[in-house]
């Protein structure tokens, strides 16, 4: 080859090299950093796993602005509601090996404390029913924040006082804290283990999750991040009477291992904890939660407009949100972790989908729903009843005269207007403020939402009492009404 040959090849090789070079996630990293500039949210964890091994793992930002710790692959992060999916492995685990059986009845594994049918049959809310979120089982939050003397109670407590089915099981969809916590209290009383031991030996360390823990385990305390609030402040620590739906903290490297266990990648490394057969079963839509998007056993499932099926959950509450999706498929597993609260992890994760999957769509977003505009002539008129909290049963009156003026009075409590009344799918709902009097409502009055169903002669349904803004201390707790026609 000629001198001149040799230098043109050079050329044009050197010209080339940025092209071969060229990372796939460059452009998903500067989408991070603007992201992360744009929102102000402290940091963002991610990890991409594929055909059983992991392809990209990176942390941005601040695990804790005021240490100046900066975020990386292996940072804890509080999951929220991420811990589903880790619960219901530890669950399944018990349902291998035989003891437990996911269509008994919820109730042949509890104590003295046992779920109550203000509707439907008790016997029909199945541990499965419990973990697809369609037993009657009502929205359900309480946070206790460190500082304060509150904390949560025994679980046996929490079911006395909140776990009333508001609906028939196999009714509606009704996603629910409290089923979780529930599940986790069945795993504490069948293993004789506390759920925090169960989960370490039984699941965190055959799986070689060395940074994942319930709450934050002895010794992890360096790895963790710190929660943030909108305003950029750290937030109070806090903890939950519902610990299996929201107290797991991990890291993004260890989710991509949990993931990979998931999509069956079998690594050398991982026990074979569940078997082929069940961590299918785990995968199965058995109650539809939305259009092409089904609950298994703590999973949603998804049919994409792409053609894709995605198994996956993500996580919010305060300074908390998270992301996990697998693409079986494609044995796919995309992790996207933050300290605070935002759209951002999953933005990031689209745009890693963009990048790993050719045929995928942004999914659509869910249509308004459109609820009929006039109140149906067998609900207009006065109903009268109460609202039955722990403490006692509230006299409650309400009076619906049309679509747009519906009246509510609450025991000897000023009469007030029902704010945004619908009528959907069968379902009357509406919110109004009022003061519950309980210990875990406050002494002042709390945001009330209604969500209630003509059954026969009576109108019946859920109060679920949320904090008004500037309360402290989180909550979404429900409780029963019954109303009669006056």
């Amino acid at each position: 080859m000629s001198p001149r040959c040799c230098a043109q090849s050079v050329v044009l090789l050197l010209a080339f090299l940025p092209l071969l070079a060229a990372d796939p996630f460059d452009q998903v990293r500067e989408f991070i950093r603007k992201g992360l500039v744009r929102t102000g949210m402290p940091s963002i964890s991610v990890a991409v796993a594929k055909d059983g091994e992991i392809v990209w793992e990176e942390g941005f930002g601040w695990a804790d602005r005021e240490k100046r710790m900066k975020a990386t692959e292996h940072t804890m992060y509080s999951l929220a509601s991420i811990s589903k999916p880790f619960t219901a492995t530890g669950l399944m685990v018990l349902v291998q090996a035989g003891k437990l059986d996911l269509d008994h009845a919820v109730n042949n594994y509890l104590g003295n404390a046992i779920i109550r049918a203000r509707v439907g049959d008790a016997a029909q809310a199945t541990v499965r029913r419990l973990a697809n979120h369609s037993s009657g089982l009502p929205v359900h939050v309480q946070f206790f924040y460190s500082g304060t003397s509150r904390r949560p109670p025994p679980m046996d407590e929490t079911i006395l006082r909140y776990g009333n089915l508001v609906t028939a099981p196999g009714e509606r969809f009704q996603y629910s804290n409290l089923g979780f916590g529930i599940l986790d209290y069945i795993i504490e009383r069948i293993s004789r283990k506390s759920y925090a031991d169960f989960m370490r030996e039984q699941v965190f360390i055959p799986l070689g999750l060395t940074r994942t823990s319930v709450h934050i385990g002895p010794g992890l305390e360096s790895f963790a991040s710190t929660r943030y609030g909108r305003e950029g402040l750290p937030v109070v620590f806090y903890e939950f009477d519902h610990t299996g739906a929201s107290a797991v903290w991990s890291s993004a490297h260890d989710l991509a291992r949990f993931g990979m266990f998931h999509l069956k990648a079998h690594l050398p490394d991982q026990k074979a904890i569940l078997s082929d057969e069940w961590i299918n079963a785990m995968q199965k839509p058995t109650f539809p939660s939305g259009k092409n998007v089904g609950y298994g056993v703590a999973w949603v499932v998804t049919d994409t407009a792409g053609g894709y099926r995605t198994i996956s959950h993500n996580g919010a509450m305060h300074g908390v949100a998270t992301t996990l999706r697998l693409v079986p498929s494609e044995k796919l597993a995309v992790i996207v972790l933050c300290n605070g609260n935002d759209q951002l992890p999953h933005q990031v994760a689209d745009e890693i989908f963009k990048v790993m999957l050719p045929n995928w769509r942004q999914p659509e977003r869910p249509s308004a729903s459109h609820p009929v505009d006039t109140v149906p002539s067998q609900l207009k008129g006065a109903w009268n009843g109460q609202i039955s909290t722990y403490k006692q049963d509230l006299p409650f009156t309400l009076r619906l005269l049309d679509s747009h003026e519906v009246h509510a009075q609450l025991g000897d409590q000023k009469k007030v207007l029902v704010n945004d009344p619908r009528w959907e799918d069968g379902y009357f709902s509406g919110e109004f403020i009022g003061n519950l009097g309980t210990e875990d409502t406050g002494p002042g009055p709390v945001q009330i939402r209604l969500l209630l169903k003509l059954r026969g002669d009576k109108l019946n349904g859920s109060a679920t009492a949320t904090a008004l803004p500037g309360m402290r201390g989180g909550f979404n707790l429900t409780h029963w009404v019954e109303l009669n026609r006056e």
